[in-house]
């Protein structure tokens, strides 16, 4: 797949499930343009997976996230984004400065994402990540929450 390419200050919020790619498509932009919060976690708490560090890793993306849309920089979210209100929170921001806002959804199968989960170093429970992949939104509900374009990956 070819890069999306982005208006210059596009909030770009990647919309998925654990293991269905996101960190994948993340990778062919700038590491610059990246927010994610393992990786936060991970500088917070020296572990990616210490949920006791998220809600600091949460305070630092929001600092981060505002100060790059202030300053008109493309921003991908590399989250999970799967709870409409964590969406809704990053569309305001992309709002209040005035920013475009993308979301691109992943929609690998069930299936792909519990193979692709069981060969990494560090898995998703797959009752959670079943539980993820319940609560994708359909590019027709992301598009209603106000994204201003929806890409599919």
């Amino acid at each position: 797949m070819e890069p999306i390419t982005f208006t210059p200050g596009t909030l770009v919020v990647l919309v998925g499930p654990s293991a269905s790619g996101k960190t994948t498509f993340a990778r062919r932009y700038p590491a610059t343009w990246s927010l994610c919060l393992d990786i936060l976690r991970g500088q917070i708490a020296d572990d990616e997976a210490d949920q006791s560090a998220t809600l600091d890793a949460l305070r630092v993306q929001h600092a981060l996230l505002e100060a790059r849309l202030a300053r008109g920089l493309t921003t991908l979210i590399a989250d999970t984004n799967l709870a409409p209100h964590v969406r809704g929170g990053l569309l305001a921001a992309a709002r209040f400065w005035g920013r475009p806002a993308h979301a691109v959804l992943f929609g690998l199968p069930l299936a792909e994402c519990e193979k692709r989960n069981a060969s990494r170093d560090r898995t998703v429970p797959t009752a959670i990540l079943r539980q993820q992949y319940a609560h994708k939104p359909t590019a027709a509900e992301l598009a209603a929450e106000g994204f201003d374009h929806v890409h599919h990956a």
